[in-house]
């Protein structure tokens, strides 16, 4: 019998959670992958890795409160599950938050930044530097109103840097792109995610 795919759950509240269920399917491979939409305490029930994608950080904080997920999905990401905030997703993660904070699950030992590229208009392209872990080397990043991630502490790693800023950081269990992974075809970002299930 073949292993059971994992379940990962998209946080579905805000921003393009189709396009990460399509990354998470070109990652998982043939080996195969179960998405579920998040937008409830109970959605997070028997997930084994979860996705917090962009979107407005402070839409998506406030309907976390709203909905009250923000505790279950905070005691989630610390129970040591697997997790992958994308852009607002990664503002949602970190410890601290400038330029109009918002509140966050506060699990990664980071300060973000937010709009720390400029708006909608100043979005753009690029490649991660040639000194980037050897397996995302190349990697291709879509920024869009994109924060920076200041400050890591100890226990961050840094997987990848644009202009010799952090753009994808790892610690422990939980990885935060300040750029948009699920909008090109490269699955290396999500196929990280996958991994950490696996180990």
């Amino acid at each position: 019998m073949s292993p059971t795919p994992p379940v990962v759950g998209v946080l579905a509240l805000q921003g393009d959670y189709e396009a990460h269920r399509k990354a998470l399917e070109r990652a998982a491979g043939p080996a195969g992958v179960i998405v579920r939409e998040v937008r409830l305490p109970k959605d997070l029930d028997g997930l084994d890795a979860i996705v917090l994608p962009g979107g407005e950080s402070t839409t998506i904080s406030k309907s976390l409160v709203r909905f009250g997920l923000l505790e279950p999905l905070r005691a989630f990401v610390q129970s040591g599950k697997p997790t992958l905030g994308t852009c607002a997703g990664a503002i949602l993660l970190a410890k601290r938050v400038v330029n109009r904070p918002v509140e966050t699950l506060g699990v990664l030992d980071v300060t973000a930044e937010r709009n720390a590229y400029g708006t909608q208009v100043d979005s753009f392209a690029a490649t991660a530097d040639a000194g980037a872990a050897a397996p995302l080397a190349g990697l291709r990043c879509v920024f869009i109103r994109a924060p920076r991630l200041r400050d890591p502490g100890p226990g961050v790693e840094v997987l990848a840097r644009v202009d010799g800023e952090p753009v994808l950081v790892r610690q422990g269990f939980v990885l935060a792109a300040t750029f948009h992974p699920e909008l090109t075809d490269d699955p290396r970002v999500h196929r990280l995610l996958l991994e950490q299930i696996a180990r």
